[in-house]
């Protein structure tokens, strides 16, 4: 099986949870005897040692095709916009709370992704044009474009992997174009992978999707050896790890803590990402008067992420929808208890987790004091849940997808 693979970001330049998630996927994939060619865009000097990696951006640059690892082409395609980038514009209710923000309206994209996402697309045709492959499987709407173009040239098939959709990420403030660009690539793909029944849900009502042609494979974790919380420390960690934009809900996390704090004082709150609403959530923690306690760590990578999850007592997943959740099973996996929020996919295939609707701040700040207090509810929830993470394995994921190959050429 020989595979012509797209997406837009791969570790160690991540900004979420895709690069992880095709990390993972492909290392299991590449252990079962799949052949992967991944393009990505380019502008990182990395390499792979399990597969080979194409720079779409150094393609024309490379007349000897000898792409083994990123060039740096000028080029990276970035699409969320940084928190300077964002103008604060609206008065908005949060809770009992009420704070300067601006609507979801398409501003937390970067201002010229539709252009590169089709510069994208061109240099993925030159490269599937001088490669061998029985198959096209692309992660996310920028790489769908050039997945069904390659497609329709090549004559091969196309699988479309859904980890996240328009209505995620912007709520009821879609960016038209945005969803026009999945409906489409969906519409003409072979198969359509979903991460979760939550994704493949808004998929069927969202974009009138046959269920049929959706199939749902769950992401997975390394699992790695637990980090130990070994430290003697007097306050109580409460933690959030994940980027700070609308769809996961910072706001709503902000609020609780208000809460909390007002019960307990020996609590801190951090928060480990970086996203259009860091300014605002500094500015709102100040206005709630907690900015002593809430503590902004911005984007964690390797090691730091183990360190935060190590110091943790307790993970909180806020997201307003979430078609996943690899954070969560990363917390899991590192004994640290979660609370979830009911509105992910994760919240439909664990049981040892607390969970809540991402609105309800207050049954969220009584979960979180809940959790604090109860050692004995920590402790099962550290147990318990270590030993279900553990279940969710990267070649489980890898081999249900290649099953999937099979199944769309088979019918080809």
């Amino acid at each position: 099986m020989k595979v012509l693979m797209l997406g837009w970001e791969f570790p160690p330049f991540i900004s979420g949870g895709l690069g992880t998630a095709c990390y993972g996927l492909t290392k299991a994939m590449s252990r079962q005897g799949t052949e992967i060619t991944f393009v990505l865009p380019g502008g990182n000097q990395q390499a792979c040692d399990y597969m080979k990696i194409l720079s779409a951006e150094g393609f024309l640059d490379s007349p000897e095709f000898k792409n083994i690892t990123f060039r740096s082409a000028g080029i990276v395609l970035n699409p969320y916009a940084s928190a300077s980038e964002i103008i604060t514009d609206k008065i908005e209710t949060v809770g009992s709370q009420t704070w300067q923000s601006n609507p979801s309206n398409g501003r937390h994209y970067g201002s010229d992704v539709l252009q590169q996402v089709e510069k994208y697309t061109r240099n993925t045709l030159d490269i599937a044009s001088t490669e061998k492959f029985n198959i096209i499987h692309a992660h996310d709407w920028m790489t769908f474009p050039a997945a069904i173009s390659a497609s329709a040239i090549s004559g091969k098939p196309a699988v479309l992997h859904v980890h996240s959709t328009e209505f995620d990420r912007s709520g009821e403030h879609v960016f038209q174009a945005i969803y026009d660009i999945e409906r489409y690539g969906m519409y003409n793909a072979k198969k359509v992978i979903a991460v979760s029944n939550y994704t493949k849900n808004i998929i069927v009502n969202r974009y009138d999707v046959p269920p049929e042609k959706i199939d749902v494979v769950y992401n997975g974790v390394e699992n790695d050896t637990p980090a130990e919380n070994g430290s003697d420390k007097r306050d109580k960690i409460v933690l959030y790890l994940g980027r700070i934009t609308f769809q996961k809900g910072p706001d709503y996390f902000v609020a609780a803590a208000k809460r909390v704090l007002e019960k307990m004082s020996n609590v801190k709150f951090v928060m480990a990402g970086d996203g259009d609403m860091t300014q605002r959530m500094i500015e709102y923690a100040a206005y709630l008067g907690i900015g002593q306690k809430l503590f902004f760590t911005r984007f964690l990578r390797g090691q730091n992420v183990r360190r935060v999850y190590q110091m943790a007592d307790l993970y909180v997943m806020p997201s307003v929808s979430e078609p996943f959740g690899i954070a969560a099973l990363e917390a899991m996996v590192n004994k640290v208890p979660v609370i979830l929020s009911k509105q992910s996919g994760i919240a439909e295939a664990v049981y040892n987790a607390l969970k809540v609707n991402f609105w309800d701040i207050d049954e969220m700040a009584n979960k979180i004091f809940a959790a604090l207090k109860h050692r004995p509810l920590r402790t099962m929830l550290s147990e318990n849940g270590y030993d279900e993470a553990g279940k969710f394995r990267w070649d489980n994921s890898a081999g249900k997808i290649n099953e999937i190959y099979k199944q769309v050429l088979a019918c080809a």
